[in-house]
């Protein structure tokens, strides 16, 4: 007789590991993450240093759970904003912009910079994450206001969003948000506002 296979019991969730996140994330996208050591963070939150490797052996790999973490706080967001008002085209996009605005603002110029210089692989992750979620949730957002007559249906919706990933790409990244001397709140507004103004209908500008 076959034995019943047995669940692996789930490992409890380390409080210490959040925190680390949480306090390597404000260090990092305020001042950057040259700034800070791991002995820094040790200190800081009073704990061993054989506590803060056994989470995370290096610096890269505590950047790229930072990073995790901002994403799913993004990802919770626009999953927010989307379901709130899901017949109400004109408050969802207000609360999108001023969603995306609020994610991006954390984001300071030695952050940037750093991501630049030191952490190019790094920012591979975050593009390939960010485009499935502008995918995701600002194209279903466009076919929804298709259907309610807010966005032209002359232009097909996967198109538009094809458009917008190609801005954000080109745009916000590290080496070119230095070589216009913009944040990805400003860069990531602008990139909106142009595709919205071309994207609109008349009655989904009057908002």
């Amino acid at each position: 007789m076959k034995r019943a296979h047995k669940p692996r019991p789930r490992r409890k969730r380390d409080p210490n590991r959040q925190r680390i996140v949480d306090a390597a994330r404000v260090h990092f996208f305020n001042h950057g993450f040259r700034s800070v050591t791991m002995d820094d963070l040790a200190e800081e939150l009073g704990i061993s240093k054989k506590t803060l490797y056994a989470h995370f052996p290096g610096k890269v790999d505590l950047l790229e759970a930072v990073l995790a973490d901002k994403l799913a706080g993004v990802e919770m967001t626009l999953r927010e904003v989307t379901r709130a008002h899901p017949n109400d085209f004109s408050a969802t996009l207000r609360e999108l912009l001023a969603g995306t605005r609020r994610e991006l603002d954390e984001i300071k110029p030695p952050f940037v910079r750093d991501m630049r210089q030191k952490a190019p692989e790094v920012f591979k992750l975050v593009e390939r994450r960010r485009a499935a979620l502008i995918q995701r949730y600002i194209g279903k957002f466009f076919v929804q206001g298709q259907r309610t007559g807010m966005v032209r249906k002359d232009v097909p919706a996967n198109l538009i969003i094809e458009i917008l990933l190609a801005m954000v790409q080109a745009i916000m990244n590290p080496p070119k948000m230095e070589e216009l001397g913009m944040m990805p709140k400003e860069g990531f507004t602008g990139i909106l506002k142009i595709v919205l103004e071309g994207a609109l209908t008349p009655k989904g500008r009057k908002m």
